[in-house]
């Protein structure tokens, strides 16, 4: 159980960075009014909460 969690963890974090990244980009780019589909910072949020509540159960037990 707790490697799964270590997994789901590190799999959070991964996607934040990306999700950072992929802000990072969008706000870089030339044409700013250019639409992306994705809203990043709001992924990258969702996938904070993730890694604080599995790292939380993580170290619960």
């Amino acid at each position: 159980m707790a490697m799964g969690l270590w997994a789901a963890s590190g799999g959070c974090a991964a996607l934040a960075v990306a999700a950072g990244l992929g802000a990072r980009r969008r706000r870089l780019r030339r044409d700013p009014d250019a639409v992306g589909w994705i809203d990043w910072p709001t992924v990258q949020m969702v996938a904070l909460i993730g890694l604080a509540v599995t790292v939380g159960l993580i170290f619960k037990r």
